[in-house]
């Protein structure tokens, strides 16, 4: 059985950029915390730890769909659950996005958008070529 290679390399890259990322959004969440108690009520952080939260559940399903395709890889049966995941994060990605456009307009790029949306596409493609496999068999 052939299996997905795509699915198993783009996993392990989901697993190493959402693991490096969910490093970054906890740096991230540490120095918020250090600006409200510098800063206290003169600054607003609503909107951005909303952003962080929405980014650190992101960065959580872009490492668990990347485990789930690396294990699965080679098992037809379970590409409806890596494509389920690659939805998941696609979805995670546009509404990080979308958070991006409606609380900070002059940070959002459509290039940000795009590039965010590369590794969890090439995931989906990947578990959509899994599960080929299925009906070529």
């Amino acid at each position: 059985m052939q299996g997905s290679k795509m699915l198993k390399v783009v996993g392990i890259l989901l697993i190493v950029f959402g693991a490096i990322a969910m490093v970054m959004e906890f740096i991230a969440m540490a120095g918020m915390s250090v600006l409200e108690a510098v800063a206290g009520n003169e600054v607003s952080t609503g909107a951005v730890w909303f952003a962080l939260i929405i980014g650190l559940i992101g960065c959580i399903a872009e490492f668990v769909a990347g485990i789930i395709g690396v294990a699965n890889w080679k098992k037809p049966e379970k590409a409806k659950t890596c494509i389920v995941w690659g939805i998941i994060i696609i979805a995670l990605c546009v509404v990080s996005n979308v958070v991006t456009l409606i609380a900070y307009p002059k940070s959002f790029s459509a290039f940000s958008l795009l590039s965010g949306l590369v590794m969890p596409i090439l995931y989906l493609i990947g578990a959509y070529k899994l599960k080929a496999t299925v009906t070529a068999e």
